[in-house]
């Protein structure tokens, strides 16, 4: 699938880090560092602006990494980009730790996954199908 992209960074295009990655890096770009104190969010630019085909999305996703090892997240998440966006990609970074976490320009900080979707024609009826598992939700499956 080929995809227009528009780069307004100084980082290169995402790229697939191995042949079976499923997500492309998003790197930051910034004039100067961002601080990111405990407990706070901050949107961070990526210099990117794509055109995607009707029928897809692009998912932002935390870098597992980053969530690990430093507690930093991406709130909304996974966030949507719809085809029709033609904004700058922008990428809403929490910091969940008790630590200050320093965001530096070109540093990766999230992923995106492009996936197609389909839209949904609802039909309205006055009650549904039964199934097994019926109404249940929140765990009523069981732990194990």
């Amino acid at each position: 699938m080929q995809i227009n992209i528009v780069n307004r960074s100084n980082n290169s295009l995402p790229a697939y880090e191995t042949i079976a990655s499923a997500g492309l890096d998003l790197r930051a770009s910034l004039k100067e560092a961002i601080i990111l104190k405990s407990l706070e969010r901050t949107l961070i630019p990526t210099g990117l602006f794509i055109e995607l085909p009707v029928g897809y999305e692009a998912q932002i996703r935390p870098r597992s990494g980053m969530a690990y090892k430093y507690g930093i997240g991406v709130l909304n998440s996974p966030g949507t980009i719809d085809a029709d966006y033609r904004g700058e990609i922008k990428v809403i970074l929490v910091n969940l730790s008790n630590e200050t976490f320093t965001i530096e320009d070109g540093e990766r900080i999230a992923q995106m996954v492009i996936a197609q979707h389909e839209q949904a024609e609802w039909i309205e009826v006055n009650e549904l199908n039964p199934s097994k598992r019926g109404s249940g939700g929140f765990g009523s499956t069981g732990k194990k």
